[in-house]
């Protein structure tokens, strides 16, 4: 059964021409303003309300003295969102502006960029690097094996293993016009993926309080090892908002490197006459590579040379904090427990087992780093 993710709005490039509008069905047409803002306003009224509750049990538990949970906003978003797409379902008017959720989650590590010195940035962005390309060895060659140990057709293996070592979601999209899979292979590699983000968030913070991990080796842990860069955001933020940014910097460099993994496999792939021939590799290696990585780059070095002051320092973290609010309520709206376990149990087992393997060798890899003193 095919997953029915939240269809994310066309990019403006490739919006049709007036004269061929006519053709297209109206499902296909990119979304106008109008048509977005019922699906914002519901990612904001979520994450507003998170918050709300969040300030509410605090309030109860301070001053009435009642046993209440600390549940962290970004936690709350998140369970009203699956609440709202698991219970009523979502709404077709909505859909369109749930799907700008993950352009909130890049605007959000963008102005992030402005929390971090350009030093911080060489040096554990460097050290993410060099992590990273450890685990995008492991990660692809286990989940390939595991692959073919549980005989999953090789493009949905092909799928698992980019999106797994990747970022994800978006890294399964951007290999999909390069190896041409079925589209029930992009659907059910797309489930397992989420499916394993949303076991992240409840698994991951749990295990960094078990291991007493600091803020810092947490969040660069769980940019690491979970794969949908919304859901390794969010699950740096569930441990601490420091954990957050560190989470977002071991992210980016993660992501840095879709364009070469997806080139990878397009060659691949066409080198045995089952995709398209990449004519201009440099072309497509800029086509794919994740442009908010510059913006978040750009707001370090401005931060660095001393081109904002500290209110206005401080006014752009708050401005993370707004973008992250749609964010966090969009990974709940778009999670369908149903469509989650309806793919069949073979993907998913292989997606569990190469994850919990990348996440045992990332985690040593932290530990070792901050031990030798390389992370500080």
């Amino acid at each position: 059964m095919p997953t029915q993710t939240i269809p994310m709005p066309l990019a403006a490039d490739s919006a049709p021409s007036p004269e061929d509008s006519s053709d297209i069905p109206a499902a296909q047409k990119p979304p106008s303003l109008l048509g977005i803002l019922p699906g914002i306003a519901l990612l904001f009224a979520i994450g507003l309300l998170g918050k709300l509750l969040e300030h509410a049990f605090n309030i109860l538990r301070t001053e009435y003295h009642l046993r209440l949970p600390q549940i962290e906003y970004v936690l709350w978003a998140i369970i009203l969102g699956l609440i709202v797409s698991n219970s009523v379902g979502i709404a077709r008017i909505f859909r369109p502006g749930i799907a700008t959720y993950e352009l909130w989650l890049k605007l959000g590590i963008v102005l992030v960029g402005a929390r971090f010195l350009l030093q911080d940035v060489l040096h554990i962005g460097g050290l993410s690097l060099g992590l990273v390309a450890v685990e995008l060895i492991l990660s692809l060659s286990v989940m390939t094996l595991l692959g073919r140990i549980f005989r999953l057709p090789p493009k949905l293996t092909s799928l698992l293993a980019i999106g797994s070592s990747i970022c994800g979601v978006t890294a399964i999209m951007a290999a999909q016009g390069a190896i041409d899979p079925d589209e029930e292979d992009t659907s059910t590699a797309i489930a397992a993926i989420l499916t394993l983000g949303a076991i992240a968030l409840f698994t991951f913070p749990a295990i960094g309080h078990l291991l007493h991990m600091g803020q810092q080796a947490y969040g660069m842990w769980a940019g690491l090892a979970v794969d949908n860069t919304a859901e390794s955001v969010v699950t740096g933020a569930l441990y601490g908002q420091d954990a957050g940014k560190w989470a977002v910097l071991a992210k980016t460099a993660r992501s840095s490197f879709i364009g070469f993994v997806v080139l990878g496999y397009a060659v691949y792939w066409a080198s045995k006459g089952k995709a398209a021939v990449v004519e201009n590799k440099a072309l497509f290696l800029w086509q794919k590579f994740p442009k908010f990585i510059l913006g978040f780059l750009a707001i370090s070095f401005f931060a660095t040379g001393g081109f904002f002051t500290k209110g206005q320092l401080d006014s752009i973290s708050n401005l993370s904090r707004w973008a992250f609010l749609p964010a966090f309520a969009g990974v709940g709206l778009r999670t369908n427990l149903k469509d989650l376990v309806g793919q069949g149990w073979r993907p998913l087992i292989v997606g569990v087992l190469g994850e919990i393997f990348i996440a045992i060798i990332t985690l040593g890899l932290v530990f070792w780093s901050y031990n030798h003193g390389v992370a500080r």
